[in-house]
């Protein structure tokens, strides 16, 4: 049980499956419940909690991936938001873009 525990269930979705969320309040969501475990260094990374994961299962991907800037992309790891999102049961398609970052890994 404490297993479980440690690790939210969660479905695994793709990142482009359909938004389900309003973009804006995503970003402000997602600010308050996951910047702690998508800031530089790169390492360690670190299991978000169970609050974070629920965001990111409602948030609009692509959406918020279109507000990823050059800035942005100083402020936080995307090593740690492909993690994340993973972890979380939303992985990034491996090969797409998020801002200018691309996801490791070959287009599908």
């Amino acid at each position: 049980m404490a297993a479980a525990a440690a690790r939210p269930a969660t479905t695994t979705t793709t990142a482009e499956d359909p938004p389900t969320g309003d973009c804006n309040q995503d970003l402000n969501d997602l600010i308050t419940n996951c910047q702690d475990y998508v800031r530089f260094p790169d390492d360690p990374k670190i299991p978000p909690s169970a609050a974070c994961c629920g965001v990111i299962q409602g948030a609009n991907i692509p959406c918020l991936c279109s507000k990823v800037t050059p800035t942005v992309e100083t402020l936080i790891s995307m090593d740690k938001v492909v993690y994340v999102a993973s972890y979380c049961g939303r992985p990034l398609k491996p090969g797409s873009q998020c801002g200018s970052y691309h996801v490791p890994g070959a287009l599908a």
